[in-house]
């Protein structure tokens, strides 16, 4: 019999649940408001370069979703096994977990430096619409995020180590350190200041892989010294047997993650048929729904080990209110700034520096989109339950639907008007949609996890 891993019952099981979905979110969202601003910044300040630069960095977009959807699937992946190992008392399932865990980081960041060497370069003739100015900026940014993101991948796994074991407080401080690095960095780089060259797009490339491997450093300190629920060592012969579990929850989010690259890649050639300056709003909206989803995401991320802990546990009722509570406090975090975006669209592009052009079309932009960022709450908390009861390809089909075939389908029919207003609207036909898919999903997983009580799950 494996032996306990403590004789203290993780707060996972025990703490009431309306206190346990908030708590453990608060730190998550604190730590993804810090890495949304910075991804903010970088915006802001390269918009101080140019309309082409913004655009440049709104096309690498795509890419980059790529690139953090490989660590984002070994972090999925992870976050459920481990978790889930916590909740049975078995410690070596833990550790061969860890250690696969890195492993896989490792291959991600190989396979990131591959698709660099072969395809940036292409990438930027295709998209940048002949444009050399936005194809150079673009290169030049890309190539050094892409080669350098062993630190991206690393810093999601060690994040992922705190907030499985319910530690989610402590992820703040590694991602901070990212953040914080990378904004005292972005302007000096950016402008060259303190003697230093004006490096531009290369220079915000610079700030933020130096910022992710302090990140990471951050991580492995933190979890050696104050984590020791998990430990981790890395090995070239992970157990094959928690490689296989980390992927088959991880793989699908990866998927979806690359599925709606390129939806987003299709997005911008819809967009670029108006102009470069859509283009550039699309990628300003994609970083301000970084920002103010925080809540919304800060509640699904932590809501995933509290899920699989409690199923890993037997405790299904507590899965049940669980996912409701997410539910509610998702809307209540989000509807503050729910109203800033419709009331202050204006304010919040000349924070980019927005011309007349780009006021014209970013005001409705922004409003529209905020009203799908509110509708899209309750097929998010489902889709991250789903993935805390190891139901990761049934979490895929939501987030494939929303984020990449509706969105995708809807923006090319309302393209051919001619009314780049209309295109917007295509965000919230697919979330309507989506929602009853996510509800009917939801019911079905937990009905076959054995889960009687009456709640979310039994609507």
């Amino acid at each position: 019999m494996a032996k306990e891993i403590s004789s203290k019952e993780n707060i996972m099981g025990t703490e009431k649940i309306n206190k346990l979905v908030i708590t453990t979110g608060i730190p998550l969202m604190f730590s993804l408001l810090i890495n949304s601003l910075y991804n903010l910044v970088d915006s802001v300040f390269v918009s101080r370069i140019s309309e082409d630069a913004l655009t440049a960095l709104s096309l690498a977009g795509p890419v980059q979703l790529i690139v953090s959807s490989l660590g984002l699937g070994n972090a999925v992946g992870l976050n459920a096994v481990i978790s889930k190992a916590l909740g049975e008392k078995r410690p070596d399932k833990v550790k061969n977990a860890a250690n696969a865990a890195i492993f896989i980081a490792v291959c991600c960041w190989i396979i990131n430096v591959i698709i660099c060497l072969l395809f940036v370069r292409l990438y930027y003739d295709w998209q940048a619409g002949g444009n050399e100015t936005i194809a150079r900026y673009g290169r030049q940014y890309l190539t050094i995020c892409m080669i350098f993101s062993f630190g991206q991948m690393g810093q999601w796994v060690f994040d992922r180590f705190v907030i499985a074991s319910g530690k989610s407080s402590l992820f703040i401080f590694t991602l901070s350190a990212a953040s914080i690095t990378n904004l005292i960095l972005d302007p000096i780089f950016i402008f060259g200041m303190f003697g230093l060259p004006r490096l531009e797009t290369t220079g915000a490339a610079i700030a933020t892989v130096i910022g992710q491997c302090v990140g990471l450093l951050a991580g492995i300190v933190i979890n050696k010294r104050w984590n020791k629920e998990i430990p981790f060592s890395f090995t070239f012969s992970p157990d094959m047997e928690s490689v296989k579990n980390i992927l088959k929850v991880g793989i699908p989010s990866t998927v979806v993650q690359v599925l709606t690259s390129f939806v987003n890649i299709g997005m911008n050639s819809i967009l670029l048929s108006f102009s470069s300056t859509a283009v550039a709003v699309y990628g300003v909206c994609a970083r301000m729904q970084n920002v103010v989803t925080v809540g919304v995401h800060g509640i699904d991320n932590g809501l995933i080990p509290i899920v699989a802990y409690n199923y890993g546990a037997g405790k299904r009722s507590r899965i049940s209110d669980s996912v409701k509570w997410a539910v509610i406090y998702g809307v209540a975090l989000f509807i503050v700034f729910f109203m800033i975006l419709e009331l202050l669209p204006m304010q919040m592009l000349s924070l980019f520096d927005a011309s007349e052009h780009m006021m014209k079309i970013g005001v409705p932009a922004i409003r529209i989109l905020a009203t799908a960022y509110l509708i899209s709450i309750p097929s998010l908390v489902l889709a991250a339950a789903l993935q805390g009861l190891s139901q990761g390809t049934r979490s895929m089909y939501i987030t494939m639907l929303r984020q990449a075939m509706l969105p995708l389908a809807f923006a090319f029919v309302l393209s051919r008007t001619k009314q780049i207003s209309l295109v917007w609207t295509a965000f919230i036909m697919a979330e309507l949609l989506v929602i009853p898919v996510a509800l009917a999903l939801w019911k079905k997983s937990f009905n076959e996890s054995g889960i009687k009580e009456p709640g979310l799950g039994n609507v």
